[in-house]
C-alpha cells in the first residue's frame, strides 16, 4: 500500500502544471517511489570516490583536476576525446550529478554510461559515448541517442510528440522538424543496473528512460566526450539505492511532503506525527 501510494503521490508531482518556464515539466514521466526516495536523500561527500573521473581512462587531451572530479579539455584540433569515472556499477540504483556550461560543448557533447574498456580518444569530431558497442550516449546539442556508432533515436521521446502528429498528412507538405531542446549545464545521470536503464533528470524533471537494454551484471561507468577546447566537465555522486523495496519511513516521509507542497516543506513540524517521524522529517528538509 505504501509504494502504490508513494507511486500515486509522485504521478500526480510529476503531471502538475510546470512552476517555471523550462521547457521540461511537460516532458516529464512519473517517477517510481525507489527513484523519488533516493533524489529526496542528501548527497553523499563530496570527496566520495564514486565523485572522480578515471586518471586512466581518459584521453590524453583532458586534463585532470586535483580533486579528480573535473575535466578540462585541452584545445586540440581533429580530436574526440572522452573520460569514464573511476568507480562504476554492477548492481542498484545511482544517480550522478553533470555539469557542464552549454557554452563550452560545441558539437558532439555526449554524456551517458561505458564498460570498463571504451573507445576514449579519436581522430576528427566523433560521438565517442555511444559510437561503439561498450557505450550508449546521449548528444546534448541534437538530443540524440547513441550507440555502436549509429543515432537510435531522439530524447526525450516525448518530444516527438506533437499536435500535428495528430493531423491528416499530405503528400504536398514535409513532417514538421523539432527542434533540439537546449540542455542547461545541471544534468542528473540515473543508472538502474539491475533494470539495466538509463535516463536523465533534467530542471527537476525525469525524463524517462534513453536506454532499456543495458547489460545487467556489468560493471558501467558515467562516461562523457567533447570535441571543444577548454571544455570543462564536473561529476559528483549523489546518492544510491539498492533493489530492496525501499523502507517504511522514507516512504511516509516522501508522501507527506508531497501532500504539503513546495509552498508548506517548512510546517511538518505542526503536523500530528510521531515525534520519529516528525526528527525523521526536519532531516531531510
Amino acid at each position: 500500500m505504501g509504494l502504490s501510494l508513494s507511486a500515486l503521490l509522485c504521478s500526480r508531482a510529476a503531471q502538475s502544471p510546470p512552476s517555471s518556464s523550462s521547457a521540461f515539466p511537460p516532458l516529464s514521466v512519473p517517477i517510481s517511489s525507489r527513484l523519488a526516495i533516493t533524489l529526496s536523500f542528501s548527497p553523499v561527500a563530496p570527496g566520495d570516490s564514486r565523485s572522480h573521473w578515471s586518471s586512466v581512462h581518459r584521453s590524453p587531451h583532458l586534463l585532470l583536476s586535483a580533486c579528480k572530479q573535473q575535466v578540462t579539455r585541452w584545445p586540440v584540433e581533429l580530436s574526440s576525446d572522452g573520460v569514464r569515472a573511476e568507480v562504476g556499477v554492477t548492481g542498484g540504483l545511482h544517480v550522478w550529478e553533470v555539469l557542464w556550461n552549454p557554452d563550452h560543448r560545441g558539437s558532439h557533447a555526449v554524456m551517458g554510461v561505458s564498460r570498463r574498456d571504451c573507445l576514449l580518444q579519436a581522430v576528427g569530431y566523433n560521438v565517442l559515448v555511444g559510437g561503439d558497442e561498450q557505450s550508449w550516449g546521449w548528444e546534448l546539442k541534437t538530443n540524440q541517442l547513441w550507440h555502436g556508432g549509429h543515432s537510435v533515436g531522439l530524447y526525450p521521446e516525448k518530444m516527438r510528440r506533437c499536435p500535428s502528429d495528430l493531423k491528416p498528412h499530405t503528400s504536398d507538405k514535409k513532417d514538421p522538424v523539432e527542434a533540439p531542446l537546449p540542455i542547461p549545464e545541471r544534468v542528473l545521470l540515473v543508472l538502474d543496473a539491475d533494470a539495466g536503464t538509463l535516463g536523465f533528470v533534467v530542471d527537476g524533471s525525469f525524463l524517462g528512460e534513453a536506454f532499456k537494454d543495458l547489460p545487467r551484471g556489468v560493471e558501467l561507468f558515467p562516461a562523457v566526450s567533447s570535441v571543444r577546447g577548454g571544455a570543462s566537465i564536473r561529476l559528483r555522486y549523489l546518492n544510491g539505492a539498492t533493489r530492496d523495496p525501499p523502507a517504511l519511513m522514507p516512504l511516509c516521509g516522501l508522501s507527506i511532503r508531497h501532500l504539503l507542497g513546495e509552498q508548506r516543506q517548512n510546517q511538518t513540524d505542526k503536523l500530528p506525527l510521531p515525534p520519529l517521524l516528525q526528527n525523521y522529517l526536519l532531516s531531510i528538509h
